[in-house]
């Protein structure tokens, strides 16, 4: 850990407030992982050359902005999560959103991903379709045969109205969700919603309360903005919607953001008297809900299909934001999502989206309408979802023979993954070290804001054999 102290006497900058400066950067650009142990104060002011009270006068700082902890017999340590932090605290916050930057957990995630490029590892890491499930051919003969000239020019803000008229009618009879087509706002891919969401529905400091763990909670879009994400507590079944009463009263929540439908990661699916629990318990406190419906139709194939939508049951579209994507059923590279909401919520985000990248474009949305007012839709996701069937019983047998015994597990009904808690947690920058040392790729929980000891496998990528071979080199990773 190199830190540089400047003694200068002429430095506005105090040497505790320099030490707490640079390690926060450390932190928050991943040079110091979630868990990593600092140094004790007696020794790092011996290094630095400084009384050992300015080094304690630092860590105090660090310990309130809740991005490092102390405890008797582990020493000083980078918090495993940062749930809750307020990034109002950050004297140099506004350098950290330049740089894109909020939790050490992205360090993680990045180290993943740059990984999964190349092919001498196993990848059971990546949330995307292999590309056998892509409709490559379908999409080449619907362009081939399309009667209408294709649409070249810029789009209309909101969506083609063709497009919002034909997923209008799509909703009613896939979703069961009923919606003008000036309720909806056609996105590039579910992303940009969240990301429209947080510029322009919230402001820095505003609380907004998640599942934890959470997909959502591994974007870097909401600490870019300042916004703290609170963490509402979730058992097998989803998130708890009675404990937005306390969480309401102590932070002012100031949205719900859910995954209701197939949880990235955990797969679970809510059931209907907490869907129900949850519209009314955020409707007597007037908190709007975005509903992040991205997995929601993919059933896998014998199983039974989820409770309506929570906008399908509230009937309401003045406190329910609904995101739903293309990605997930017919191929992430058509980057083409969707948002259904108030009027007037529409407007405002069409109007940002607008000054953002000019809307979505015409062509895409040209052939997302072409898909969906034809059998092609039908006929991919039927696809889809017999070809994820077959992958997820593979792993799970591929589990069943070589973690039985290292780490539990449930059945995903749906989604693209399995949520895997060990019996042994491993520090998860260990646990990934090795499981890049055997060639394989995984998600640490830490990345979704879980506890110690989860991963996250998808199925959707991988074919038989490397889901076999990854999931027993996971499994020697926990081999002591």
């Amino acid at each position: 850990m190199h830190i540089e102290i400047n003694r200068n006497r002429d430095t506005k900058e105090s040497i505790p407030r320099q030490i707490t400066r640079q390690i926060e950067a450390m932190i928050m650009d991943g040079t110091l992982a979630p868990g990593s142990q600092l140094p004790t104060e007696r020794f790092l002011a011996s290094l630095l050359g400084v009384h050992r009270s300015t080094v304690t006068k630092s860590f105090e700082e660090l310990r309130a902005f809740g991005l490092i902890q102390s405890s008797q017999g582990r020493g000083t340590y980078v918090s495993d999560s940062l749930w809750n932090l307020s990034a109002s605290k950050f004297s140099e916050w506004r350098s950290y959103m330049a740089s894109g930057l909020f939790r050490p957990t992205q360090s993680l995630l990045r180290k993943v991903r740059e990984l999964t490029m190349d092919p001498i590892y196993l990848n059971l890491a990546d949330g995307e379709m292999s590309a056998d499930l892509l409709p490559a051919d379908m999409v080449a003969d619907m362009l081939k045969r399309s009667s209408r000239t294709l649409p070249l020019h810029y789009p209309d803000a909101k969506g083609e109205l063709s497009l919002r008229q034909a997923l209008s009618a799509h909703l009613l009879l896939t979703a069961g969700i009923s919606c003008k087509p000036e309720h909806l706002l056609i996105t590039s891919g579910a992303q940009q919603a969240l990301h429209l969401i947080a510029q322009c529905l919230l402001s820095p400091g505003d609380s907004i309360a998640i599942e934890g763990p959470s997909y959502h909670y591994s974007l870097p879009l909401f600490g870019a903005s300042g916004i703290r994400l609170v963490r509402i507590p979730f058992d097998r079944d989803g998130l708890l919607p009675d404990e937005l009463h306390a969480l309401h009263k102590m932070h002012r929540i100031k949205m719900v953001i859910t995954m209701p439908t197939y949880h990235n990661p955990t797969g679970a699916v809510l059931p209907l008297e907490r869907r129900r629990r949850l519209i009314e318990i955020c409707e007597s406190y007037r908190i709007p809900i975005v509903e992040d419906q991205t997995f929601g139709s993919i059933t896998l194939a014998g199983e039974a299909e989820p409770p309506l939508s929570l906008l399908a049951l509230s009937g309401s579209k003045e406190s329910i934001l609904h995101i739903g994507s293309m990605s997930k059923t017919t191929a992430p590279g058509l980057r083409l999502g969707w948002m259904v909401g108030p009027a007037s919520v529409i407007d405002r985000l069409a109007d940002a989206k607008q000054q953002m990248d000019f809307g979505t474009s015409p062509l895409l949305q040209h052939l997302v309408e072409t898909f969906i007012t034809s059998n092609a839709y039908t006929e991919q996701r039927e696809r889809v979802l017999q070809g994820l069937t077959v992958k997820r019983d593979y792993m799970l047998a591929a589990m069943e023979q070589h973690l039985k015994g290292k780490a539990a597990w449930e059945k995903p009904i749906g989604g693209y993954h399995i949520w895997c808690k060990l019996d042994h947690p491993i520090a998860e920058t260990e646990l990934l070290e090795r499981g890049i040392r055997q060639g394989v790729l995984f998600v640490p929980g830490g990345v979704y804001g879980a506890d110690k000891g989860y991963v996250r496998f998808s199925y959707a990528r991988a074919g038989h054999e490397e889901i076999e071979e990854g999931i027993a080199r996971f499994a020697r990773i926990l081999e002591p």
